[in-house]
């Protein structure tokens, strides 16, 4: 009985460990592509602000500020992919979704 209570606790563990490193990858995730895409904004307001002659073009400021914008919109895509608990619940909004529990359809036609 000693052996079989053991197991238990060591599988609690092994779960929380598991959600506990998924989330943590998530995390980096998240953070590493905020810092990729908003980096040459906070860089161009630097220089700006260093050197008030720096001029760039229309464009290149719609490119950086597109680049920042990217990351709002990808965002809650890589929680919906990459966190068990969310894509779960997403997964349970979706309306076509067939139950796997349906009602057998008896073959009697008496």
């Amino acid at each position: 009985m000693a052996a079989h209570s053991g197991q238990g606790l060591n599988t609690t563990y092994d779960q929380s460990n598991k959600i506990q490193t998924s989330v943590i990858k998530t995390m980096l995730l998240v953070c590493g592509l905020y810092a990729i895409t908003w980096a040459p904004v906070y860089i161009y307001g630097l220089l700006k602000s260093l050197y008030s002659k720096l001029i760039i073009v229309q464009n290149g400021v719609i490119i950086l500020l597109s680049a920042g914008y990217l990351y709002i919109c990808i965002n809650p895509f890589i929680y919906a992919t990459k966190f068990d608990p969310v894509r779960r619940v997403l997964l349970a909004l979706i309306p076509c979704k067939k139950n796997s529990m349906q009602a057998p359809v008896s073959a009697d036609t008496t």
